[in-house]
């Protein structure tokens, strides 16, 4: 069959499609893969936080994919989001008044345009630490060096070795994208410079089944293995 001449063609694979810039008014809704959260606990914070006895707030739940896992390592878990997608409250956690050092910890993948302002936002409510899952490149710019990173310095940029596919609207086991991510990392105890590492290939070893079905939004905390060593 003859090439039509003049009519491009779009390239619609998850990788590209992923990197297309949303609205200003978009709820830039792409659900954290289950793995990519407990690979912030497993290679990041968990020797450092101590979760299973505390508290974690999630201000971006969306349909609670990144709560759900937090459930299965701390003890407490707020979550909400500024839509009403069924899960969690419905709130601006920009707006929203929370009194200082409310949680030990607040973990979320914000909306990328507004990341800053999340991370500003949250580390007053934090008695412990911080962790923004965000794109790579969040850590590039003049404008939030000066905003952010010069006056709150992060402990720890924790950059995936694998990529963490996101989509919009769901999870999909089989989806690639050629964004990087990594865990942005606030503590308050730590006083040192901020360290550059690596969250390593652990895709395959943090998936469980049932992780991109629906009921898994619904599980119960007594599913988990780990919910029942911490919650016992």
């Amino acid at each position: 069959m003859p090439l039509k001449v003049g009519v491009p063609m779009q390239n619609t694979s998850h990788a590209v499609m992923a990197q297309r810039a949303e609205p200003r008014d978009s709820l830039d809704d792409f659900p954290t893969p289950p793995w990519a959260t407990r690979a912030l606990i497993e290679h990041v914070i968990e020797q450092d936080s101590g979760a299973g006895e505390l508290s974690v707030l999630e201000p971006a739940c969306g349909r609670g994919h990144m709560a759900q896992v937090l459930s299965e390592y701390f003890k407490e878990v707020s979550a909400s989001d500024v839509h009403a997608y069924g899960y969690g409250a419905v709130s601006n956690f920009l707006t929203s008044v929370h009194e200082a050092s409310a949680f030990d910890w607040v973990i979320t993948n914000p909306p990328f345009r507004l990341a800053e302002d999340f991370v500003l936002r949250a580390l007053p409510i934090a008695r412990r630490g911080v962790a923004m899952l965000v794109r790579t490149v969040f850590i590039e710019s003049v404008g939030r060096y000066e905003r952010v990173f010069t006056r709150f310095p992060p402990a720890r940029v924790a950059q995936f070795t694998e990529r963490v596919p996101m989509i919009k609207g769901r999870v999909d086991r089989k989806a690639s994208t050629a964004t990087g991510y990594a865990w942005v990392i606030w503590e308050k105890a730590c006083t040192a410079p901020t360290a550059l590492t690596w969250v390593p290939p652990c895709r395959k070893s943090l998936e469980r089944a049932g992780d991109y079905e629906a009921h898994f939004l619904m599980r119960d905390r007594s599913d988990h293995p780990r919910q029942q060593e911490l919650f016992a």
